[in-house]
């Protein structure tokens, strides 16, 4: 999915009721007119499945945002503690020439708000477990090549079996406690997997899927659609701040003015950002020399 807005709409009409699993039934003796009840069960189905492609929507947007993050932090986290440490040394350099109260106390701030040295718990804490130091860890106590985070990105055809499996069991089509317990399960190791961007695992969880069993939907009472067409409303409501949240942020913001090529975005800011070390560092030579 491109990253940009994500809109929701419901739209109910009768046509769109009649194509999306045939028309309403008719009340008998009434001149074949439409009972309430039929259509408010369209415009519950209707908002339901409105409802599974905004969170399809806000899911896929979430895992772009999240791999995006991982990358951001990989390539630009180095070169942003070089720039804090050389304007904190800028800063000291200066105060120390100045003798100046208020120099001092600029630099103190500046050191202060950089991340202090760790411990040794802190230091090995996610680098080891029972079995040892991770592969991390090792390479660089050892001064080998430390090999970066894997990069996942869903292909087109892990985003087409998970837009499938979460339109075909997502828990929100359930109609009883029990079904619904066993689609949450199973979306969330479809999520899971989907995070992974194994097009192997959602296969398999398809075929799991399809050979499950199939309830059949039991018509709700009046009372009961009004309720769950106003909890479809709350969700909905609730999805909307959680993509917000997600376009708003500062990686969903950056990745948005480059959806289609985020890496090229990043190589941009990367090379900004050196160049900026390199004109630290020769005001710091400046002034210590």
């Amino acid at each position: 999915m491109a990253p940009g807005r994500v809109a929701y709409a419901v739209r109910v009409t009768t046509s769109e009721g009649e194509q999306g699993g045939g028309g309403a039934e008719r009340a008998p003796g009434d001149g074949g007119a439409v009972r309430p009840e039929d259509r408010l069960e369209q415009a519950v189905r209707a908002a339901e499945q409105a409802l599974i492609e905004f969170e399809i929507a806000v899911e896929t947007f979430r895992v772009e945002v999240e791999n995006f993050s991982r990358l951001h932090e990989q390539k630009l986290g180095p070169v942003y503690a070089r720039l804090e440490e050389l304007d904190a040394r800028i800063l000291e350099a200066k105060a120390a020439r100045s003798d100046d109260p208020e120099d001092r106390r600029r630099a103190d701030e500046a050191r202060a708000g950089l991340m202090p040295i760790p411990g040794v718990e802190q230091l090995m804490n996610g680098w080891m477990d029972g079995g040892g130091l991770f592969p991390e860890a090792g390479a660089m106590l050892t001064d080998q090549p430390v090999r970066p985070p894997q990069r996942v990105r869903p292909s087109e055809e892990a985003r087409k079996l998970y837009r499938d499996l979460a339109r075909k069991a997502h828990p929100d089509l359930a109609q009883e406690d029990k079904e619904r317990a066993r689609r949450e399960e199973f979306i969330t190791r479809v999520n899971a997997a989907y995070a992974r961007g194994s097009e192997a695992e959602l296969r398999e969880l398809a075929g799991e899927w399809a050979a499950g069993p199939e309830l059949k939907r039991v018509p709700s009472a009046g009372e009961e659609l009004y309720a769950r067409l106003e909890w479809l409303s709350r969700r909905k409501e609730l999805l909307t701040l959680v993509a917000r949240e997600l376009e708003e942020s500062a990686i969903g913001s950056m990745l948005r003015l480059a959806p289609d090529d985020p890496d090229r975005l990043l190589e941009e800011i990367a090379g900004q950002l050196r160049t900026q070390v390199t004109e630290r560092e020769a005001e710091l030579a400046a002034l210590l020399a």
